[in-house]
């Protein structure tokens, strides 16, 4: 049995929430990302963005910790790509510090999101996710995500360009 416990962020989690995004991304992305776009992914320079983003609910960030830290949070919401269906729904981020990789963390954080997901109304979700995450891929696909081809595009982060897919699955 799992002693991680996920629960709506609150403003204090903010700085917890930029870390935590911080160190996940660059254990991610080390392999996709240049080194230089690596090195400004500092926590301080995201945690006004998180507090933002915990403050008007938007997207809604749900964290796992144990024992009282933070190991991983999830940000869900209406869906952003174009010409979606209201009741589409995205999680818009997922990462978990790398020490808590494996854990069931994903798992967890990825049942709450598909809980508020299906209180706001949302019947499908989706996620973007970049080619080369083989981790994240396959985890995402393990939670029954089926990627859609035709959804491939390149996005810049930084001066660094990726492909990403987006995946789909039922809410239910």
């Amino acid at each position: 049995m799992s002693d991680y416990t996920v629960r709506p962020a609150t403003m204090r989690d903010a700085k917890a929430v930029a870390e935590v995004h911080a160190a996940a991304t660059r254990a991610a992305y080390k392999d996709i990302l240049p080194e230089d776009q690596l090195s400004v992914l500092a926590p301080t320079s995201r945690e006004a963005k998180w507090r933002e983003a915990i403050e008007f609910a938007e997207p809604q960030i749900h964290v796992a910790e144990i024992d009282g830290v933070i190991v991983g949070f999830v940000g869900f919401d209406r869906s952003r790509d174009p010409k979606t269906p209201a009741t589409t729904g995205e999680i818009w981020y997922l990462h978990i510090n790398p020490e808590h990789w494996g854990k069931g963390v994903g798992v967890l954080l990825w049942d709450a999101a598909r809980e508020g997901l299906e209180e706001e109304g949302c019947t499908t979700v989706t996620i973007w996710v970049p080619l080369r995450n083989d981790r994240a891929i396959r985890f995402i696909e393990l939670a029954g995500f089926k990627r859609e081809m035709k959804t491939a595009k390149t996005t810049a982060v930084g001066t660094a360009r990726i492909e990403e897919i987006r995946l789909k699955r039922g809410v239910d």
